[in-house]
């Protein structure tokens, strides 16, 4: 410990305050508040911490700063902003990437009310902020459609109005404004009708209710019918937007709902805003844990932080746990009933967030895993890009029968099962593998030029040796490709890389993540080529017995095939049950041809 730390620590206040830890370069690394600034700063010092991290933290303090404040309040507070404006390396930090959107009911005549993302200090109301632009745009749509309000920007004053100085425009002739730039809608009644829109974006829907309903029985009595009808139309969509709400308990009113889970070196914490019995708003943050803090710690700087956040002033603060936290709000922590459940709806709604926050990271550190190996196999096989799709073919036939080949295909080092395909060899008779690479390779590309949606591989793999490679080489050149596309072949004894114009093969690491997923081709492409060789072999011999019977069809074959799968099983089969499955003629015929030969 320097001596500058030394002198700092005899002489620190024992009051309430934020106090800020310097690095050599003068940077802050870390922010806190504590109720006694000797007692909490000293314990950095004295005690033996368990946390490698916070070990680091202190070995890197060379000067402490702190800011006396009136109370721990004032402290809590304090430290927020700080955190928030400098960002030290060891503090947790509420994720705040994003810029909510707010409903603003503007200052000024006839007050406009939409959706922004800036607040201008000029006396306009601002409501939020909304973690879904979706919503706050649902409760625009609600109001135009209610209040139907106007949505231009005109100086509505009143010398102006009576003037006429300005004109209706097209959304009065299509009925979603009420004109206010002619007069035809007095302020006093547009004001009102901002009174409504105002409480219910405080979640005091009931009160609005209350007043249509009131007005709508008014115009009734009165016999004007299609001022009252309008009324119910409001009142309608007033219900269907309500009826979307999360109601939770008309008995709970202006309380914020916190609940935490932690995962490794995140932390979750949920945010529920409660009004008039129902969730206004909703948030989830993910907060990474610098020094192992406590799920008490990391939830006291939360609920402050979010209550920033969001503007809230709820007097009522439900939470899983006792928490140390000095705010002008009850801290509750329920034991039973509706706010017990409101506790429990906050915890799923963070094990969702948490699942998907846990699926997303493993796929970036699957996307970053997936970079580095195509990178690695760019550079251990000599290509000039990224071999980000791989085609990889093989041939399968016995002794010249039913040949057949396949291409199995790898997109970022993944199978691609959709993309696989398999031929049937057209214009090789006899057993000869080279042949049919040229063929198969030839038929693949030729395709792939004439349907520009197809495109070409990154790579293409055959099975086989130089000789393999030779003759896709020849196919290449056909379609006029040599030279276009990255080519290897893969040499099953020895796993030897032969690649085009060197003789002598390419001997990669046995170990590699490149030669396993050349492997990994290789054998999907021989199990694919197999698999189909089996099946058009098995077709094949049924057929050619079937295809001596005389008077008996594809149809009837297909009968028979689909029955009993095989052809020694009919052969097997009695008399009535052939009959059964094709017919008294055809199954005669059938029966006595395999028992009476």
């Amino acid at each position: 410990m320097n001596e500058n730390i030394v002198n700092i620590l005899l002489s620190l206040p024992e009051e309430p305050g934020v106090y800020q830890y310097f690095n050599v370069h003068n940077e802050i690394i870390y922010i806190g508040k504590a109720k006694n600034l000797r007692k909490r700063i000293n314990s950095y010092f004295k005690k033996n911490h368990e946390s490698p991290k916070t070990r680091i933290l202190v070995r890197n303090i060379s000067d402490i700063k702190f800011i006396l404040v009136d109370s721990e309040h004032d402290a809590l507070l304090l430290e927020n902003n700080l955190i928030k404006k400098y960002k030290p390396r060891y503090n947790i930090l509420l994720k705040d990437d994003k810029t909510y959107p707010w409903i603003c009911i503007k200052r000024e005549a006839y007050p406009r009310v939409f959706v922004t993302r800036k607040i201008v200090n000029d006396g306009s109301e601002y409501y939020g902020p909304y973690t879904s632009v979706y919503l706050a745009n649902i409760l625009i749509e609600l109001f135009k459609s209610i209040y139907k309000l106007r949505t231009c920007k005109l100086n509505l004053n009143e010398d102006s109005i009576l003037k006429r100085k300005y004109k209706v425009c097209l959304e009065y002739h299509i009925g979603n404004c009420l004109a206010p730039c002619i007069g035809n809608i007095s302020e006093e009644i547009y004001l009102h009708q901002i009174k409504e829109i105002r409480s219910i974006l405080k979640g005091n829907i009931s009160k609005v209710n209350e007043y249509m309903k009131s007005k709508m029985k008014e115009y009734a009595e009165n016999l004007e019918f299609e001022e009252a009808h309008e009324i119910k139309m409001k009142l309608q969509k007033l219900e269907d937007f309500k009826s979307k709400s999360i109601i939770v308990s008309q008995s709970i009113h202006n309380v914020d709902v916190f609940n935490i889970d932690k995962h490794e070196s995140y932390a979750f914490v949920n945010f529920f805003k409660i009004s008039n019995g129902s969730v206004i708003q909703s948030y989830t943050s993910d907060i990474k844990c610098k020094l192992d803090e406590s799920e008490k710690d990391i939830l006291s700087y939360a609920i402050v932080a979010i209550r920033d956040k969001f503007n809230s002033n709820s007097n009522e603060i439900l939470v899983p746990f006792d928490i140390d936290l000095d705010i002008n709000s009850s801290i509750i922590v329920p034991k039973i009933g509706d706010k017990k459940k409101l506790l429990d709806l906050s915890k799923r709604n963070i094990q969702f967030y948490k699942r998907e926050f846990i699926k997303q990271q493993s796929l970036k550190k699957s996307d970053i895993n997936m970079k580095r190996i195509m990178q690695t196999m760019k550079n251990d096989l000599n290509l000039n890009i990224e071999p980000r799709r791989i085609e990889c073919f093989d041939n399968s036939n016995i002794q010249g029968n039913y040949p057949v080949a396949s291409c199995v295909v790898f997109i970022n080092g993944k199978p691609a099962k959709k993309e696989y395909r398999h031929f049937n060899i057209k214009t090789v008779e006899g057993p000869n593998d080279f042949a049919s690479m040229e063929e198969i390779l030839y038929r693949r590309y030729k395709r792939c030029l004439e349907d520009k949606e197809l495109g070409l591989p990154d790579l293409v793999i055959v099975d086989g040796g130089k000789g393999q490679l030779s003759s896709a080489l020849k196919a290449l050149d056909k379609l006029n490709l040599i030279g276009k596309l990255n080519i290897i072949a893969l040499a099953k004894k020895l796993e030897e890389v032969f690649i085009p114009g060197d003789p002598v093969p390419m001997y990669v690491d046995k170990n590699s993540e490149t030669l396993k997923i050349i492997q990994q081709l290789r054998d999907e492409s021989h199990r694919f080529a197999i698999t189909f060789h089996r099946n058009q072999r098995s077709k094949g011999f049924i057929s050619s017995e079937l295809d001596n019977i005389k008077g008996i069809g594809d149809k009837t074959k297909e009968k028979l095939y689909k029955k009993y799968k095989t052809i020694g099983k009919i052969k097997e089969a009695d008399i009535d049950s052939i009959i059964e499955c094709i017919g008294k003629q055809k199954g005669k015929i059938v029966y006595d041809f395999f028992k009476l030969g």
